[in-house]
């Protein structure tokens, strides 16, 4: 009889031990499923973290792309202005003179105008003084071609709208169509710039 309560007063011992350990175990149950969530709420946040911090960094790769587009137009806005400005320079250096050329185009027509009078039918006198306009309009048409000026004068040569201005108009039948059959004045280019075209009389059939 004595064991057998010893034996029963072990079992109520070890089944107390057993109920003080069983909360104990519940809570620490309850414990890692916390632990778990509060894993799984974190992993959330970085996630979206990571998803805002790509978001942000597409965001700003486009707009660099878009800063590199705009800085590459006015590169070339720049080098085309440049090339312009360049290009403007060399024309107004290489026609600075046209202003005084075309004022001394008129002054040569007359010049030309009066060495075509017929010699033989002058006073010597009024010779002498043609020699003197031949000597002159010699001397003029040679300074115009130190210059780049060059006359129009394509007579016999089928009509060109860049070089002459056609005034009259003619029919010849043994001659071909648009052909000019006279130059009426003669026109003038500085350097390959037309700066009077020639009036002509061209063949219309």
């Amino acid at each position: 009889m004595r064991l057998r309560k010893k034996d029963d007063q072990q079992v109520e011992k070890k089944e107390e031990k057993i109920e003080e350990l069983r909360p104990e175990s519940d809570e620490a149950g309850a414990g890692g499923n916390t632990s778990c969530q509060c894993n799984g709420e974190l992993k959330k946040q970085l996630e979206d973290h990571i998803a805002t911090l790509e978001k942000q960094l597409k965001e700003k790769e486009e707009e660099n792309n878009q800063l590199i587009e705009k800085v590459k137009l006015a590169q070339a806005e720049l080098v085309n202005y440049r090339c312009r400005k360049d290009k403007e320079t060399q024309d107004m250096l290489k026609y600075c003179n046209q202003g005084i050329i075309t004022d001394i185009i008129p002054i040569v027509d007359n010049f030309e105008r009066a060495i075509k009078l017929d010699d033989n039918d002058l006073t010597d006198e009024l010779s002498k003084f043609l020699q003197g306009f031949k000597m002159i309009y010699a001397s003029l048409s040679g300074i115009l071609k130190n210059y780049g000026v060059e006359e129009i004068s394509r007579a016999g040569e089928v009509f060109d709208p860049t070089l002459e201005q056609s005034l009259l108009t003619d029919t010849v039948e043994e001659v071909d169509n648009e052909v000019i059959l006279e130059v009426l004045q003669k026109g003038y280019k500085l350097k390959d710039r037309v700066i009077r075209p020639a009036s002509v009389k061209i063949n219309q059939k």
